[in-house]
């Protein structure tokens, strides 16, 4: 055990949290989510939900303030303007710790080629639909 480490963060996940770099993105993905044929290096959370996950890697993780979607979900298939209370979720969680940063959806087979990119993917045991979101990671600035 580490102090002021979520302990969900197993050190499988700390290791890619901390070896990814600037513009790298990471998925965190809901059960239903293809995540062993998504393509990158796949870390599983069964039993812990989605937004549990966000918030533990928020902690440890800063969002990239270089682009305008830093954290992106998936659209409801067939109606991209409806949020489902999962995204409403995401989005306060991204606004707590990362004050400014907004949540946006993308549609869903475009979520799925970008994800298919990303450095990694954390596939949890989140059973609400549309429970995806990809995170882009930024920087540290100097003191």
């Amino acid at each position: 055990m580490l102090k002021n480490i979520p302990p969900i963060l197993g050190p499988d996940l700390l290791h890619i949290l901390r070896a990814m770099g600037h513009g790298d993105e990471i998925a965190i993905v809901d059960a239903n989510y293809p995540g062993d044929s998504a393509g990158p290096e796949l870390v599983r959370l069964d039993g812990i939900s989605a937004t549990e996950v966000l918030e533990a890697v928020l902690t440890l993780l800063p969002l990239d303030t270089f682009v305008d979607e830093p954290a992106i979900g998936m659209a409801v298939v067939g109606e991209p303007d409806t949020r489902v209370e999962i995204h409403g979720t995401f989005a306060s969680i991204v606004e707590k710790h990362e004050p400014g940063m907004t949540f946006t959806v993308m549609e869903r087979f475009a979520f799925y080629d970008r994800v298919s990119d990303a450095y990694a993917v954390v596939q949890t045991g989140e059973r609400r639909l549309y429970g995806n979101i990809l995170l882009k990671k930024g920087i540290i600035r100097p003191e």
